[in-house]
């Protein structure tokens, strides 16, 4: 397996950045991941850094050195980063937990696959043409995708329906497998960038350029054009390599020690140093049972009324 990788995070006009991004991979598989803390709900960057961490450490413990079904990794992944963000909360005795959106991705055997949960994006480039990007969680989207009830429509339309933190089930979109070329590229970025630039910039930039390039790039333009008003503004982009088609390098490139099996951006933070060791592992896993029976009994009315 290769691929280039790049990422790059940016404070706008923001008091903080509650952005975070990261990937992790085994010799055959690998994963990227961010998260865009809400603002509006306090310890937003918390809930993010959470939700990294999470999905790592199910990534390490689960790639072995690939996903037996990545589907499933995705969706109980999502499902453990937020029923771990409700964990915090109860721990800290906060009245309102912290909440983020969320966007992964998940290579392995030349197919990608990816979820997400809120409004931040993925972008599947294929030269300069957009093969594929995630659809919203928000009232405009719910517009676009069909009549809207009036009370969604007097309703702010950027606002999003769901999250991971939030006391309802999270609402999440589970793609894939999508078969991979040589120089694909895929991009996971939060509304700060997709929001100030228009798409068919993102993918001429994104499609054209190396990803240590176009990267850098597409950050300055967004905090150029939105200006003081700028939001954080957070990618992270992977281009696809096959080994016999590489003929030449570029950096900077993924690998692994001989003696290694598995590597990581994604790190502990000190803010949530001491939590994982007052987590009650068998509440969260019952939890999480509780929401995919709920999910179950919810695709089940929805077939047996169309």
């Amino acid at each position: 397996m290769k691929f280039s990788v790049f990422q790059l995070s940016r404070r706008g006009g923001r008091a903080t950045n509650e952005d975070r991004m990261g990937y992790c991979y085994t010799r055959e598989a690998a994963l990227f991941v961010l998260a865009d803390g809400m603002g509006g709900h306090a310890e937003g960057e918390i809930a993010a850094q959470l939700a990294l961490q999470s999905l790592a450490a199910e990534f390490q413990r689960l790639a072995k050195p690939t996903l037996e079904d990545p589907i499933a990794f995705l969706r109980s992944s999502l499902l453990v980063a937020h029923e771990r963000i409700l964990a915090y909360a109860r721990h800290k005795r906060m009245s309102d937990a912290p909440r983020t959106t969320l966007v992964a991705a998940l290579v392995q055997e030349g197919l990608a696959y990816w979820i997400h949960c809120g409004d931040s994006r993925l972008y599947w480039v294929r030269g300069t043409q957009l093969q594929a990007r995630t659809r919203d969680h928000s009232y405009v989207e719910m517009e676009r995708s069909g009549p809207m009830k009036l009370a969604h429509r007097l309703l702010n339309r950027n606002v999003l329906y769901t999250c991971l933190g939030a006391d309802a089930a999270p609402v999440f979109a589970v793609s894939g497998p999508h078969v991979l070329q040589h120089g694909d590229r895929i991009m996971l970025c939060s509304d700060g960038l997709w929001d100030v630039l228009k798409e068919q910039v993102l993918i001429q930039h994104l499609g054209s350029q190396p990803v240590q390039d176009a990267v850098p790039a597409l950050v300055d333009a967004a905090l150029t054009a939105a200006g003081s008003r700028s939001d954080n503004v957070t990618a992270l982009a992977m281009q696809w390599e096959v080994a016999d088609q590489v003929e030449h390098s570029v950096q900077p490139q993924t690998s692994l020690p001989d003696s290694e099996s598995f590597a990581s951006t994604i790190q502990s933070s000190q803010d949530l140093e001491g939590f994982d060791d007052v987590l009650d592992e068998a509440e969260i896993e019952r939890s999480i049972a509780e929401i995919n029976a709920a999910i179950r009994r919810s695709a089940l009315l929805k077939k047996a009324g169309s």
